[in-house]
């Protein structure tokens, strides 16, 4: 099947991003593990000791980073539906968060203590219309920020990849409600025409209580 122009423009950015080429000089899975890298030395984020759960994972890139950052002694649990290669010092669950089974398997990677640190680079499959996809990466960021009510400590972090457009309100709204502070990341290997933003939220608010998630 012949290549459309967007596609072809897509491959010959993506092959000459200096983040791919870099991502692939150090062994890191995708360009995305730069972005954390950058809020990490910017937040001081990841700690040596620390318990991190990466939801929507794949392929690993944000995942490695935080195993090289929480050791000695961290754990790095990567979620997700798609299947991630192994990586050294990372428990890999394939599933939904939402699932009791994973639920229980995150419990039990974690020795029953709650995370630090909760990461989602969640995105949605694109379909290319906008009103649906925005919904969608908004479920999404509603899934994770329920997820971080049960299973985050009251005094710990969440980073989370947003997309500006109508529903971003919404979301932003819910983080108020839910963490004590929000403050809005854009790093340099996130392109500049892109709509993603990440959102760092810090200590869940009292009334931010366990979910189903």
């Amino acid at each position: 099947m012949a290549r459309t122009k967007s596609s072809k423009a897509w491959l010959r950015r993506h092959v000459g991003d200096p983040y791919v080429k870099k991502a692939r000089a150090k062994g890191y899975r995708s360009r995305a593990a730069f972005k954390l890298l950058e809020i990490d030395r910017k937040d001081r984020l990841l700690k040596p000791g620390m318990r991190v759960v990466d939801l929507g994972a794949a392929p690993g890139g944000w995942s490695q980073v935080a195993a090289e950052r929480v050791q000695p002694g961290g754990t790095v649990v990567a979620v997700d539906l798609l299947e991630i290669d192994p990586i050294p010092g990372v428990t890999i669950l394939r599933g939904d968060c939402r699932r009791p089974q994973v639920q229980s398997a995150i419990a039990e990677a974690m020795r029953g203590r709650k995370a630090d640190v909760v990461l989602s680079d969640l995105s949605p499959n694109i379909s290319g219309i906008a009103a649906t996809d925005q919904a969608r990466a908004v479920e999404l960021n509603r899934m994770a920020i329920e997820f971080c009510r049960a299973h985050l400590r009251p005094d710990g972090a969440f980073l989370v990849k947003v997309f500006q457009g109508g529903s971003f309100g919404e979301v932003l709204d819910e983080l108020k409600n839910t963490f004590r502070e929000i403050q809005t990341r854009k790093p340099a290997a996130s392109r500049g025409e892109s709509r993603e933003t990440f959102l760092l939220a810090r200590g869940l608010a009292r009334e931010a209580g366990p979910s189903s998630c």
